[in-house]
């Protein structure tokens, strides 16, 4: 059951990533269309075509490997000005070659006879939406995904409703759950608390949750302290004093630690608490500057992650991840032994963290991304503005095509980093099981 949770838990992410790509790529869609922008295809995935179907102008299609997706507008860039034979700027033969090919592509885009406007011809501003629509699609969906793991299903908690009185106090560190002869009686059991009780006071303060009333009990070994419960719809005041046990506790970082608290030997019911309607889109926000942080150092993190690969260091747990390793890491959430609904909220927040870092990857200012996109949109209206302040003549369009070798570049870079990181998951991987 546990190798089929794992296996579930990975084609879960798979599809989850799918499904955000495809949407990215609507949010390219859609806006383009509505400006009038021929496009002519429209496909998930990167590599040979599973399958494919023409609806009007545009062919759906999707692709063997779910690693990302294109559409192909008409005239992403515009006609070249230099002539088929010139020697390119971009310099080198190899470099001149890629540019040439790349303006062939376009060509390819552009339909003879179609009087629809092509990308490049459009206002900045409409251009600046088209790209900007998708990565904004993965913000509405994190925002979304989060929304559903917090506000419809709740996060995990414990209420002051008593789930179980322990019958003894186990010594710390026994290998066993049962009570056996010579164990004391729990202090719970002694003073008469019931499972079904619901705690309304601890040592005279009200209490509205199980945590608050742990904290006080924690704090008071060998002192006997009144405990009020309800119970049939009546308050009932126990007395009950509490031993002094090794337990974990919560420190302040998060983590938990042993020490010497006060226990009496009961647990709350585990419930989970809808948060507010807003909670989601919050907690995507906040997201955001800590995917920011590990976009910006990119590269050093891959480079450490790489250092630690060769080594057989250490990992950070907050590091960059690769499909590979978030497939881990779901595979190991839907294998745990959790309840499901906490399952299923770790499996929602890992999608909604991947697609705040595909929003976040996707505006970086550099081709062949959205942002670089934006980017050659800004410089354009920039060119237009300027000359039309002075009152020259309107510029050509930006010829983006003569960046070619530096999305060669880019291209090459991100290949190494994504190799990387994929070699680090599968030798040296982050694992949520420690």
């Amino acid at each position: 059951m546990t190798v089929l949770a794992f296996v579930i838990g990975v084609v879960l992410l798979v599809v989850g990533l799918a499904v955000s790509i495809a949407l990215h790529e609507v949010g390219h869609l859609v806006p383009a269309k509505a400006f009038g922008v021929r496009v002519g295809r429209y496909m998930i995935g990167l590599g040979p075509t599973l399958w494919s179907r023409r609806f009007g102008e545009t062919e759906y299609g999707v692709k063997a490997l779910p690693l990302g997706g294109y559409i192909s507008m008409s005239g992403m860039y515009p006609p070249a000005s230099d002539e088929p034979g010139a020697p390119s700027r971009a310099g080198g033969r190899f470099f001149a070659t890629m540019v040439q090919d790349a303006r062939l592509a376009n060509a390819e885009t552009l339909v003879d006879g179609d009087t629809r406007p092509a990308f490049y011809q459009l206002a900045v501003w409409k251009r600046i939406v088209i790209m900007v629509g998708g990565p904004f699609m993965n913000l509405v969906l994190a925002m979304v995904l989060f929304g559903i793991a917090l506000s419809a299903i709740g996060v995990p908690s414990v209420s002051p409703t008593i789930a179980a009185v322990s019958e003894c106090v186990i010594p710390t560190g026994a290998d066993r759950t049962t009570c056996e002869p010579g164990d004391p009686v729990s202090p719970a059991a002694a003073g008469g608390i019931r499972p079904g009780d619901v705690i309304v006071a601890v040592d005279g303060t009200e209490v509205s949750g199980y945590a608050e009333a742990t904290a006080i009990i924690q704090a008071s070994p060998g002192r006997t302290i009144p405990i009020v419960v309800e119970r049939a719809g009546e308050r009932v005041t126990l007395d009950v004093t509490p031993v002094s046990a090794e337990r974990p506790v919560a420190t302040p970082d998060g983590g938990t630690e042993i020490a010497q608290v006060g226990f009496v030997g009961m647990t709350g019911t585990r419930v989970n608490v809808p948060q507010p309607i807003w909670a989601g889109p919050q907690v995507a926000i906040e997201r955001l500057g800590a995917v920011a942080s590990v976009i910006w150092q990119l590269p050093v993190k891959v480079y450490e992650t790489g250092v630690a690969l060769v080594t057989g260091g250490e990992r950070d747990p907050n590091g960059p991840l690769s499909v590979v390793g978030a497939g881990r890491i779901a595979g190991e959430v839907a294998a745990t032994e959790a309840p499901i609904q906490d399952r299923v909220v770790d499996l929602l927040s890992l999608l909604g963290s991947l697609n705040i870092a595909l929003f976040m990857f996707n505006l970086l200012p550099l081709l062949p991304l959205d942002g670089g996109h934006v980017v050659v949109a800004l410089w354009d209206g920039l060119k237009r503005a300027w000359a039309k302040l002075f009152r020259r003549a309107r510029p050509k369009p930006v010829d983006a095509t003569k960046l070619v070798p530096v999305t060669f570049v880019v291209v090459i870079g991100l290949i190494v980093m994504g190799g990387t990181l994929i070699l680090a998951d599968v030798f040296n991987p982050i694992s949520i099981l420690g």
